[in-house]
Protein backbone atom coordinates (compact mmCIF):
# COMPACT_ATOMS: atom_id res chain seq x y z
CA UNK A 1 0.00 0.00 0.00
CA UNK A 2 0.98 3.61 -0.43
CA UNK A 3 1.22 5.54 2.83
CA UNK A 4 1.56 9.29 3.17
CA UNK A 5 2.54 10.66 6.57
CA UNK A 6 1.78 14.31 7.33
CA UNK A 7 3.88 15.26 10.34
CA UNK A 8 3.86 18.46 12.38
CA UNK A 9 6.18 19.10 15.30
CA UNK A 10 9.04 21.61 15.41
CA UNK A 11 11.40 19.63 17.65
CA UNK A 12 13.46 16.71 16.38
CA UNK A 13 13.84 15.29 19.90
CA UNK A 14 10.09 15.23 20.59
CA UNK A 15 8.08 12.11 21.29
CA UNK A 16 6.07 12.99 18.17
CA UNK A 17 9.27 12.56 16.17
CA UNK A 18 9.84 9.15 17.80
CA UNK A 19 6.31 8.20 16.72
CA UNK A 20 7.09 9.34 13.17
CA UNK A 21 10.27 7.25 13.10
CA UNK A 22 8.52 4.14 14.47
CA UNK A 23 5.58 4.47 12.07
CA UNK A 24 7.84 5.00 9.05
CA UNK A 25 10.11 2.12 10.05
CA UNK A 26 7.17 -0.22 10.63
CA UNK A 27 5.46 0.60 7.36
CA UNK A 28 8.63 0.19 5.30
CA UNK A 29 9.47 -3.04 7.10
CA UNK A 30 5.99 -4.25 6.12
CA UNK A 31 6.78 -3.60 2.46
CA UNK A 32 4.69 -0.45 2.10
CA UNK A 33 5.68 2.59 0.05
CA UNK A 34 6.01 5.60 2.37
CA UNK A 35 6.28 9.32 1.74
CA UNK A 36 6.81 11.60 4.76
CA UNK A 37 5.86 15.26 4.62
CA UNK A 38 7.46 16.94 7.64
CA UNK A 39 5.80 20.35 7.53
CA UNK A 40 8.54 22.09 9.50
CA UNK A 41 11.40 20.48 7.57
CA UNK A 42 9.90 21.45 4.25
CA UNK A 43 9.18 25.01 5.38
CA UNK A 44 5.48 24.79 4.65
CA UNK A 45 3.82 28.20 4.94
CA UNK A 46 0.53 27.68 6.82
CA UNK A 47 -0.45 31.33 6.63
CA UNK A 48 -0.61 31.98 2.90
CA UNK A 49 -3.90 33.39 1.68
CA UNK A 50 -6.12 30.43 0.82
CA UNK A 51 -8.33 32.54 -1.45
CA UNK A 52 -5.61 33.37 -3.98
CA UNK A 53 -5.70 29.97 -5.67
CA UNK A 54 -3.45 26.95 -5.39
CA UNK A 55 0.29 27.59 -5.34
CA UNK A 56 2.84 25.04 -6.51
CA UNK A 57 3.39 23.86 -2.92
CA UNK A 58 -0.32 23.13 -2.51
CA UNK A 59 -0.54 21.34 -5.84
CA UNK A 60 2.46 19.19 -4.86
CA UNK A 61 0.78 18.24 -1.57
CA UNK A 62 -2.46 17.44 -3.36
CA UNK A 63 -0.54 15.13 -5.70
CA UNK A 64 0.81 13.29 -2.66
CA UNK A 65 -2.73 12.90 -1.30
CA UNK A 66 -3.95 11.57 -4.66
CA UNK A 67 -1.07 9.06 -4.68
CA UNK A 68 -1.72 7.69 -1.18
CA UNK A 69 -4.07 4.93 -0.08
CA UNK A 70 -3.61 5.72 3.62
CA UNK A 71 -2.70 9.10 5.11
CA UNK A 72 -1.38 9.29 8.65
CA UNK A 73 -1.49 12.57 10.54
CA UNK A 74 0.92 12.85 13.45
CA UNK A 75 0.75 16.00 15.57
CA UNK A 76 0.40 17.21 19.15
CA UNK A 77 -2.77 18.68 20.62
CA UNK A 78 -2.03 22.31 21.44
CA UNK A 79 -4.68 24.60 22.94
CA UNK A 80 -7.17 21.73 22.58
CA UNK A 81 -6.76 21.49 18.83
CA UNK A 82 -4.49 21.20 15.85
CA UNK A 83 -1.23 23.16 15.89
CA UNK A 84 -1.29 26.13 13.50
CA UNK A 85 1.09 24.39 11.09
CA UNK A 86 -1.27 21.41 10.66
CA UNK A 87 -4.36 23.63 10.61
CA UNK A 88 -2.79 25.80 7.91
CA UNK A 89 -1.85 22.72 5.90
CA UNK A 90 -5.43 21.47 6.00
CA UNK A 91 -6.87 24.90 5.17
CA UNK A 92 -4.60 25.33 2.17
CA UNK A 93 -4.34 21.76 0.82
CA UNK A 94 -7.83 20.40 1.56
CA UNK A 95 -9.34 23.07 -0.65
CA UNK A 96 -12.81 23.37 -2.11
CA UNK A 97 -13.01 21.38 -5.33
CA UNK A 98 -10.15 19.11 -4.27
CA UNK A 99 -11.14 17.69 -0.86
CA UNK A 100 -14.84 18.59 -0.81
CA UNK A 101 -17.54 20.42 -2.72
CA UNK A 102 -21.24 21.17 -2.57
CA UNK A 103 -23.66 19.65 -5.04
CA UNK A 104 -27.20 20.97 -4.92
CA UNK A 105 -26.49 22.33 -1.45
CA UNK A 106 -25.19 19.00 -0.13
CA UNK A 107 -21.57 18.63 0.96
CA UNK A 108 -19.61 15.84 -0.73
CA UNK A 109 -16.21 14.54 0.41
CA UNK A 110 -13.96 14.13 -2.61
CA UNK A 111 -11.27 12.05 -0.90
CA UNK A 112 -13.58 9.06 -0.56
CA UNK A 113 -11.70 5.78 -0.70
CA UNK A 114 -8.76 7.22 1.27
CA UNK A 115 -8.10 5.96 4.77
CA UNK A 116 -6.76 8.03 7.66
CA UNK A 117 -4.76 7.32 10.78
CA UNK A 118 -4.55 10.11 13.35
CA UNK A 119 -1.98 10.01 16.13
CA UNK A 120 -1.99 12.77 18.72
CA UNK A 121 0.03 13.55 21.80
CA UNK A 122 -1.27 15.73 24.59
CA UNK A 123 -0.10 17.06 27.93
CA UNK A 124 -3.37 16.54 29.76
CA UNK A 125 -4.43 13.15 30.98
CA UNK A 126 -7.09 11.15 29.21
CA UNK A 127 -9.15 11.22 32.42
CA UNK A 128 -9.08 15.05 32.48
CA UNK A 129 -10.14 15.29 28.84
CA UNK A 130 -12.88 12.68 29.21
CA UNK A 131 -14.26 14.32 32.37
CA UNK A 132 -14.87 17.63 30.65
CA UNK A 133 -15.92 16.19 27.27
CA UNK A 134 -12.81 17.42 25.49
CA UNK A 135 -11.88 13.95 24.18
CA UNK A 136 -15.22 13.68 22.40
CA UNK A 137 -14.87 17.25 21.14
CA UNK A 138 -11.43 16.51 19.69
CA UNK A 139 -12.78 13.48 17.84
CA UNK A 140 -15.80 15.44 16.63
CA UNK A 141 -13.83 18.42 15.33
CA UNK A 142 -11.02 16.49 13.64
CA UNK A 143 -12.49 13.10 12.74
CA UNK A 144 -15.94 14.26 11.70
CA UNK A 145 -15.38 17.96 11.03
CA UNK A 146 -12.26 17.59 8.89
CA UNK A 147 -11.34 14.08 7.80
CA UNK A 148 -14.70 12.35 7.37
CA UNK A 149 -16.09 15.59 5.94
CA UNK A 150 -13.54 15.22 3.13
CA UNK A 151 -14.41 11.54 2.62
CA UNK A 152 -11.72 9.75 4.64
CA UNK A 153 -12.45 6.51 6.44
CA UNK A 154 -10.82 6.77 9.89
CA UNK A 155 -8.87 3.59 10.66
CA UNK A 156 -7.45 4.72 13.99
CA UNK A 157 -7.37 7.83 16.14
CA UNK A 158 -4.96 7.36 18.99
CA UNK A 159 -4.22 9.81 21.79
CA UNK A 160 -1.08 9.47 23.88
CA UNK A 161 -1.80 11.46 27.02
CA UNK A 162 0.29 13.06 29.77
CA UNK A 163 3.28 12.71 27.46
CA UNK A 164 5.38 15.25 29.34
CA UNK A 165 4.96 13.19 32.53
CA UNK A 166 5.32 9.74 30.98
CA UNK A 167 8.20 7.43 31.81
CA UNK A 168 10.45 5.48 29.45
CA UNK A 169 8.62 2.12 29.77
CA UNK A 170 5.30 3.82 28.98
CA UNK A 171 6.76 5.52 25.92
CA UNK A 172 8.27 2.25 24.72
CA UNK A 173 4.86 0.57 25.07
CA UNK A 174 3.24 3.40 23.11
CA UNK A 175 5.81 3.07 20.34
CA UNK A 176 5.13 -0.66 20.18
CA UNK A 177 1.44 0.19 19.80
CA UNK A 178 2.37 2.43 16.85
CA UNK A 179 4.46 -0.38 15.34
CA UNK A 180 1.59 -2.84 15.76
CA UNK A 181 -0.93 -0.38 14.34
CA UNK A 182 1.19 0.44 11.29
CA UNK A 183 1.69 -3.23 10.55
CA UNK A 184 -2.12 -3.52 10.23
CA UNK A 185 -2.79 -0.28 8.33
Amino acid sequence: MKHLIIFSHPQKDSFNHAILQKATEGLRKGGHEVIVRDLYDMGFDPGKNIFEGADDDVLREQEHLIWADVISFIYPIWWTGLPSMMKGYIERVFSYGFAYKYMDGVQKGLLKGKKAVIINTQGKSLAEYEANGMQDALRLTSDKGIFEYCGFEILYHIFFDSVDRSDEPTRKAWLEKVADMTSKA
